[in-house]
């Protein structure tokens, strides 16, 4: 008896589940702890050229609208894209 009530109970998790889940910071993708989102990761790396505020060729800064840098993009493997600031810290994503 109560493995159909159970079961019911979990219907409306899994007809939620796909842009919840593809957005949520839980899901792996997401994640901070994911090396591929890891500031010590070097292409996440504040040291890294490409994400470097002096390289003015690079597409990764972000620039106010005054043209100071603000932060870097950094696009991963798994189709997400980093926002850091200009040290270094995850400040957000943007999921794929």
């Amino acid at each position: 008896m109560n493995k159909p009530v159970s079961l019911l109970l979990l219907i409306p998790l899994f007809l939620n589940a796909g842009t919840a889940w593809e957005n949520s910071p839980n899901n792996w993708d997401n994640s901070p702890n994911n090396w591929e989102n890891s500031p010590n990761n070097w292409e996440n790396n504040p040291n890294n050229w490409e994400n470097s505020p002096n390289n003015w060729d690079s597409d990764r800064v972000i620039r106010d609208n005054s043209g100071n840098p603000t932060g870097y993009a950094v696009p991963n493997s798994n189709g997400v894209i980093n926002i850091y600031n200009l040290d270094g810290n995850r400040e957000g994503y943007v999921p794929r």
